[in-house]
């Protein structure tokens, strides 16, 4: 077993039957040994710097149906709102202050933001805030608008696959098409955005084949960013009465394709602090390398609720950096405010 850990380690690569093996028969011991692994490339590559991004999710309307998903487009209990474009440069404006220089503009897939208005978006933050990144998550779209987003001045694009797994990936979203997923994920690089996949941990019937789908198709891929976050059960969705993923199983991915991975940014989700108090050191401890506290406005904030029981929907923005600059720092990391690019990516 130490021997595959330490050959991922040197070469950032494994066969299919090698990661099988790692996942179906990893121990205690083993276990420290591969976060040990995974800790040591993440401050060769990064040194231990943790990056901070401003989030703003600015619109909970969606047209899309995931089982998983509390704003899925049939939930009628969920309250919908959508930030003006005023609400969204004050989110800016109070992030900036507090000196932030990424934001990321999420939100669910809601055509009324049609592709002029997020253009308009871009174009006003990027000449307001020159030296900032922006980033968006707004889901699948045409090459063409992905286009005309990048060429007003977005620099990168967050998309998770969810599960690389074919027939997984369509029993839960409904009447949508995995190989368009994927074709999204490649315009995106052709394009020259910083691109970010990743996927789900402890979906119903996901087993150890699929996560090693998943990390085979991240290796391929080789996005900028990759986001890797437990299942955790909404109450008003057809998934709520199924048992969620594990601290310990996120974890663990994060360290694989950390060591898969070793240039990539990766995020130390809400959702895992959600599902345990001390989840995202321990997701930072492993690989993670990016935090993104939340800089909606309060009043919206529990109304995006895409998993239950979500962290920080009453903090204030500067509460949220002060409480998130000091988890970093108890964990032995140093904050970065910077833009926080990929080591390894220029624009085109």
């Amino acid at each position: 077993m130490k021997a595959i850990i330490d050959k991922l380690y040197e070469k950032n690569n494994l066969e299919r039957d090698e990661l099988l093996y790692l996942l179906n028969n990893l121990d205690e011991e083993n276990k420290t040994y591969l976060l040990q692994k995974s800790h040591e490339t993440s401050m060769k590559y990064y040194n231990n710097k943790v990056y901070m991004r401003g989030l703003i999710e600015f619109t909970n309307f969606c047209k899309r149906n995931c089982l998983y998903c509390g704003i899925r487009g049939l939930n009628k209990n969920a309250e919908r709102y959508r930030l003006t474009t005023e609400d969204i440069l004050s989110a800016c404006e109070s992030g900036y202050r507090l000196g932030y220089r990424t934001f990321v503009l999420q939100g669910g897939e809601d055509d009324y933001f049609t592709d002029d208005i997020i253009v308009k978006l871009i174009t006003n933050i990027k000449e307001k805030y020159a030296d900032c990144a922006v980033t968006l998550s707004i889901g699948e779209k045409s090459y063409n608008s992905y286009k005309k987003y990048y060429d007003a001045g977005a620099d990168r694009y967050l998309m998770r696959h969810e599960t690389a797994s074919k027939d997984l990936y369509e029993k839960l979203h409904p009447n949508v098409s995995f190989e368009n997923r994927i074709k999204c994920l490649w315009d995106l690089k052709e394009i020259g955005y910083q691109v970010g996949s990743g996927f789900m941990v402890g979906l119903p019937n996901q087993k150890n084949e699929d996560l090693v789908n998943d990390l085979l198709f991240l290796k391929k891929l080789n996005p900028e960013m990759i986001g890797i976050g437990p299942f955790i059960p909404h109450k008003d969705t057809p998934l709520s009465k199924e048992k969620g993923g594990t601290l310990e199983q996120t974890v663990l991915m994060i360290a694989l394709t950390r060591l898969l991975l070793p240039g990539a940014l990766i995020p130390a989700t809400t959702a895992l602090g959600t599902i345990n108090p001390k989840g995202r050191e321990e997701g930072i401890k492993a690989g993670a390398n990016v935090v993104m506290p939340n800089l909606s406005p309060t009043s919206v904030r529990k109304k995006y609720s895409l998993y239950d029981g979500k962290i920080c929907t009453g903090d204030e923005a500067a509460e949220c950096r002060i409480c998130i600059e000091g988890r970093i720092k108890s964990a032995g990391f140093e904050l970065d405010m910077g833009r926080g690019d990929n080591i390894n990516w220029k624009r085109k």
